[in-house]
C-alpha cells in the first residue's frame, strides 16, 4: 500500500495522541524523533482534516498542558491501528 508521508505522519500523530498519558509537545518529540516545528505543523493540521484536538491547560505558562483528541472526525481509528506499520514506514520513506 503506497501512503503519501505528510498524511502518514497525521494518522500517526492522531493514534498517539489517543495511545500516549498526556501528550505534549516535548513528550512527542521524544518518541517521534521528529522537530518541534514538524510536530505543531501536523497538530495545526488535524482540525483542517475534521479531527478534534484540544489543548488541555495545566499550569500558568502557555504551554503547560497536553493535547487531546475530543473526535476522530473522518478517520477511522481502528484502520489506523491496523496498519500503524505501513504508517511509520511511509514516514521513514517521506
Amino acid at each position: 500500500m503506497l501512503i503519501n508521508s505528510v498524511f502518514a505522519r497525521r494518522l500517526y500523530l492522531c493514534w498517539l495522541l489517543n495511545n500516549e498519558q498526556k501528550p505534549n509537545v516535548p513528550k512527542l518529540m521524544e518518541i517521534t524523533g521528529w522537530p518541534r516545528r514538524t510536530l505543531q505543523d501536523v497538530l495545526k493540521a488535524l482540525p483542517g482534516m475534521g479531527v478534534g484536538l484540544e489543548f488541555v491547560q495545566q499550569g500558568v505558562r502557555n504551554n503547560d498542558g497536553y493535547y487531546q483528541l475530543s473526535s476522530w472526525g473522518p478517520l477511522d481509528p481502528q484502520w489506523i491501528e491496523r496498519h500503524s506499520e505501513e504508517l511509520l514506514a511511509a514516514i521513514e520513506q517521506g
